[in-house]
């Protein structure tokens, strides 16, 4: 556990869905595991405690709380509503067509925080809107854009802002699985380490998982007109999310969605007389795993002493909002042809 002991009573959690995220991917681990879901985190931290769970499968409700040791479950977060319960954090694990009426609810039971997954909604005038009702009732709004508290990406951050690998040339990404989906963590990720992009071009569709959400092959602009280009797998060949950052003084590039990280260094050739290469690196674990433990303790320490959150509805709104001008982009060029 990455929490200190308190006296302070735990925060009382709602978890709204029932599915992976929630806690599916954490059930039947061994002990001792790093949590990759928000009732495995929750459970991990002595200043949380899971009250109760919302989930409208009856089946999945039950094994839900039989895991994790919830003592109250409900089918819809009306019922949660209803039952004038009260609740420090709601956590929205349900799918995202779900997200905006959850969030909407969830807004009504007056938590001290609310913590979505991505994207927080399906369309930006809709999380435009919650972002703005949000802040409106004093609620703080995280989002579970992961890599903003994997403490290998804030290094990785401050590396950069101090010129430890030189000045940066390009970047190239390679995700899968929607645009939207996969594709705005990596939109986030690139939005924290080098800031705003420009849309350059976005490429034709790859329909690999959601019908409504393509992967997109795209090319973009940071600042000083580096180049970002994310190319594209395929869902149904594996999983891939990984991205090469492209230095004066090396290359750095995050594998395997950050669970390993590979560094090359520029050296002089052994074997062209005049030339730079880099060498061979290595190849280390990453701290991806620490993350949503990470997420949690700033969760905890926004709520009672004040602390940012490292990712907000703001920034996911950001990268929503990239995502969503890929996509239109690519439509229009494809009426075009």
């Amino acid at each position: 556990m990455n929490a200190a002991s308190t006296d302070l009573a735990p925060l009382q959690v709602l978890i709204v869905g029932c599915g992976n995220i929630a806690g599916g991917f954490d059930q039947g681990r061994q002990a001792g595991y790093l949590p990759y879901t928000h009732a495995g985190a929750y459970s991990r931290d002595e200043r949380f405690r899971l009250a109760a769970c919302v989930e409208p499968d009856d089946n999945r409700r039950s094994e839900f709380m039989a895991a994790w040791g919830v003592p109250v479950g409900f089918r819809s977060i009306q019922e949660a509503l209803g039952a004038c319960n009260q609740f420090d954090v709601i956590s929205i694990c349900s799918p995202t067509d779900c997200h905006a009426h959850d969030l909407e609810i969830a807004s009504r039971l007056s938590p001290k925080l609310i913590f979505c997954e991505k994207p927080l909604t399906a369309s930006v005038a809709e999380t435009k809107r919650l972002v703005a009702e949000c802040a409106q009732l004093n609620i703080p709004l995280a989002v579970n854009y992961t890599r903003r508290w994997d403490a290998e990406v804030i290094k990785l951050q401050a590396d950069m802002q101090s010129g430890r690998w030189g000045a940066l040339r390009s970047v190239v990404g390679y995700y899968n699985k929607g645009i939207a989906n996969n594709g705005s963590h990596m939109l986030d990720l690139l939005h924290l380490l080098i800031g705003p992009m420009d849309i350059v071009k976005a490429g034709k569709p790859i329909n690999d998982f959601f019908a409504d959400d393509p992967t997109l092959p795209v090319w973009l602009e940071g600042p000083q007109g580096i180049p970002v280009l994310l190319a594209c797998g395929h869902a149904e060949d594996y999983a891939i999310f990984e991205l090469q950052l492209v230095f004066s003084q090396g290359t750095l590039t995050i594998e395997e969605g950050g669970l390993f990280w590979r560094e090359r260094r520029a050296q002089d050739s052994e074997t062209f007389k005049g030339y730079r290469t880099l060498d061979a690196g290595v190849r280390r674990a990453g701290q991806y795993s620490g993350a949503m433990l990470n997420a949690v303790d700033n969760i905890y320490r926004a709520i009672t002493d004040g602390d940012p959150l490292a990712s907000t509805g703001e920034s996911a709104l950001a990268a929503q909002c990239v995502c969503e001008q890929i996509k239109q982009d690519a439509r229009q060029d494809a009426q075009e042809l």
